[in-house]
């Protein structure tokens, strides 16, 4: 709708992204013209079939995998609760015991949660002040009946990237599954499989261009993983239900344009978010960064504005469209969660706002932001101070 406003600057890509162009053009045939059952056997499911097989395997080139090792979900949560929930369910008989880290989105630690209230034993490994979980922690965590360590590659909140790699080879070492929930990593920086050493790896359409409702889960050939929905043989079994198959071509088409972007968008969006970066470090004394300072995604900047509340500041930032936190919790005025593991005192938590950019950003964008930040920062210590 057009009410005659201009809209501000778009600063949380990180909770969503718009639907690139290229994808919708994908998108549209699928939605005005083949309309067919991938699972007909007559020409308009042909059609949907081999439209759904190009997207599979778009997906699994953008991540080194091959392209029966992709399963379609409705979103990233349902990847990462059949992750989570199927290995378990697979492996109940081998063992009960699960890890994951302190600064999990609740699509993973709120099914880790229901494991816990069914019996199976969670370890919750700590994270250290930039957000990381150091790797000692988990080789002393894992046992002989642990079946699953979920660990995700970047946080939504900070943007600290976790050493995967390393965490992976410890768990499989031990005869452990390894799950990595890289919904906010997909599309940014390069991510492939076999260079982590994963099992499992989940993404996110909407993040990365494609439209919401979609996702999928890799699932690394022969990884043992029990269905958590049940209906027809649909996603090799995993996930019954008639595809969606206008998202699906949408996922794959982003898939293919990240794949050509990439690297040179993790340059484009690191020179953006470092612009904006300096500029409110300089006119701001004692702004604090929240996170990693290099082991970050290139488009993540959380920052702590000193004596102010974070939400106040984007309140009186009518300017720009950005968030304290995660958007799954915006509507809280608690802490994050996030920054609580991270041993964030309560005064710096409070003034943390996360500024997230995207391909769409321009340097114009980025200067706006700026000028708009600290405009308001200072309005509000000026009032406070009077």
């Amino acid at each position: 709708m057009d009410d005659g406003m201009t809209d501000p600057v778009y600063l949380d890509y990180n909770a969503t992204t718009p639907v690139a162009r290229e994808v919708a053009d994908a998108i549209d045939p699928y939605l005005r013209t083949y309309f067919g059952n991938p699972s007909s056997g007559h020409v308009y499911g042909r059609r949907t079939q081999g439209a759904v097989a190009i997207a599979r395997a778009q997906v699994a080139q953008l991540i080194g995998a091959l392209p029966d090792e992709i399963v379609f979900t409705g979103c990233a949560t349902e990847a990462n609760n059949l992750a989570v929930l199927g290995v378990a369910r697979a492996l109940r008989e081998h063992g009960r015991h699960l890890v994951t880290s302190a600064v999990e989105h609740p699509a993973v630690a709120a099914p880790m949660a229901h494991l816990a209230a069914e019996g199976w034993e969670v370890t919750v490994l700590p994270v250290d002040e930039t957000g990381r979980v150091d790797p000692a922690d988990l080789a002393a965590a894992l046992r002989d009946d642990t079946v699953l360590v979920s660990v995700m590659h970047a946080n939504n909140e900070v943007g600290t990237l976790q050493p995967i790699a390393e965490l992976a080879a410890l768990a499989r070492a031990r005869g452990a599954l390894f799950h990595t929930d890289a919904a906010q990593s997909v599309g940014k920086i390069p991510v492939e499989v076999d260079e982590l050493g994963v099992d499992l790896l989940t993404l996110a359409g909407h993040k990365f261009y494609a439209p919401k409702g979609v996702g999928a889960l890799y699932v690394r050939r022969g990884t043992p993983l029990a269905p958590v929905l049940f209906g027809a043989g649909h996603e090799h079994g995993l996930r019954p239900g008639t595809e969606n198959v206008p998202h699906i071509v949408g996922l794959g088409a982003a898939a293919d344009l990240a794949r050509q972007r990439l690297p040179a968008v993790t340059i484009q969006l690191a020179e953006l978010r470092d612009a904006l970066h300096t500029g409110l470090e300089q006119a701001i004394p004692g702004i604090l960064l929240n996170g990693h300072p290099t082991h970050r995604l290139p488009n993540t900047l959380n920052l702590s504005f000193p004596g102010v509340d974070g939400r106040t500041l984007l309140a009186a930032s009518p300017g720009i469209a950005a968030s304290v936190g995660s958007a799954c919790h915006e509507d809280t005025d608690s802490v994050s969660g996030v920054l609580g593991a991270m041993g964030t005192d309560t005064a710096r938590a409070l003034g943390a706002v996360r500024l997230s950019i995207g391909t769409p950003t321009t340097g114009a964008e980025v200067e706006i932001a700026r000028r708009a930040l600290i405009e308001a920062w200072r309005e509000l210590t000026r009032m406070q101070n009077l």
